[in-house]
């Protein structure tokens, strides 16, 4: 899965994703960042 890295400013690949549902009740994925291990969000995933 990939999404954007705020520290790297540049999508990267997200390592350790999990899905996760918000409090509205749409679809999200959480990880970390493979290069500088970072939390990252994508909303949709």
């Amino acid at each position: 899965m990939e999404a954007y890295c705020v520290k790297c400013k540049a999508k990267r690949e997200m390592k350790e994703a999990k899905q996760v549902t918000m409090k509205n009740g749409k679809n999200a994925m959480t990880g970390t960042c493979a290069v500088c291990s970072t939390k990252m969000f994508k909303i949709g995933g």
